[in-house]
């Protein structure tokens, strides 16, 4: 007899379907179970506002975790960047897999790069975050773009280059990776251009706590570098005690000698959307061991930025 379906709860999105499907069959091989997609409409996929509007922060994520708790689905896939900081006690982050490229792209008109994009070009993203960022590199580099704020999937933002309402547009490298449109991206940009989201490109696999046996499956699909590194990404935003939608970037990465990774580099940035000032700080210590370490390597960067004023750029300040 064949072992129950697990049922796995999915946002609707051609991406979230996607990256819900990898995870999937991971799970398939780690369980031996198989795995069905339970698809669930989020309040941030049928709102037309802006993120930062509707309060950005876990608009993605509540019907999953209400359809968790109320036992329809087993387990589910988040994209880590749209969860809140605060965790529920109830639920678990079972696994953070190992991450995909965190890099912001562009995708521009006449495959041109970021710096080569005309005078007054206009730039398409719905982010708070990529705008400071890039209005900053403009304005650092003599450069004279318009950032203008988009919603919709990725077909509807790459929709606005290739009609011709826009020049170029910003998206995540890992969401085009996932869903194999890659090829189509003009242009990466560095993360010393532009920091990304606290946790981009990194997934979240959420469980009931109290389901053990399901608990301990998947942690064999955690990476522990990805966990480490997101976990100080995320502890830096909660401590600026900002939401997913404000102006924050974070980026945790190991440095090695080439023989073995040595210390973990932290960097932080918040801005104002139009460039005019950013707080931009780092800090390097040893690969956090544990949750604790971790978070604190987050909380000592953001109580930094907070001495240089970081708290007064956020504009939205999460209550």
């Amino acid at each position: 007899m064949t072992e129950k379906a697990l049922r796995l709860g999915t946002r609707r999105s051609k991406l979230a379907m996607a990256q819900s499907g990898q995870v999937a069959d991971a799970v398939s091989q780690v369980t031996g179970r198989p795995v069905e997609l339970v698809e669930i409409t989020t309040y941030g996929d049928v709102s037309r506002e802006h993120l930062a509007q509707i309060g950005g922060t876990g608009v993605f994520v509540a019907a999953l975790r209400e359809a968790l708790a109320r036992g329809e689905v087993d387990f589910a896939v988040h994209s880590l960047k749209d969860l809140p900081t605060t965790q529920p006690d109830e639920l678990v982050l079972a696994a953070i897999p190992e991450r995909e490229d965190p890099r912001d792209v562009i995708i521009a008109r006449d495959a041109l790069k970021f710096t080569d994009l005309p005078r007054g070009a206009r730039i398409g993203t719905g982010s708070p975050r990529r705008m400071a960022q890039l209005n900053a590199y403009a304005r650092a580099h003599g450069m004279d773009i318009e950032t203008v704020p988009i919603r919709g999937n990725v077909d509807t933002r790459i929709g606005y280059v290739t009609k011709g309402d826009l020049d170029a547009v910003v998206l995540a490298a890992a969401g085009l990776n996932r869903i194999g449109r890659s090829d189509e991206v003009t242009d990466f940009l560095s993360v010393d251009t532009v920091l990304p989201a606290p946790g981009q490109g990194a997934l979240a696999i959420e469980c009931a706590a109290d389901d053990a046996d399901l608990v301990a499956a998947l942690a064999e699909l955690d990476d522990p570098f990805t966990r480490a590194a997101v976990t100080a990404e995320r502890s830096l935003l909660a401590a600026l005690e900002a939401g997913c939608s404000a102006p924050v970037g974070a980026l945790a990465d190991l440095l090695d000698d080439g023989q073995s990774v040595k210390e973990m580099r932290l960097r932080g940035v918040v801005g104002t959307t139009d460039g005019s000032t950013l707080v931009q700080l780092s800090t390097t210590g040893p690969v956090p061991e544990t949750h604790e370490a971790a978070t604190a390597l987050g909380r000592e960067l953001a109580t930094e930025m907070l001495a240089q004023g970081a708290a007064g750029l956020m504009g939205e300040r999460a209550l």
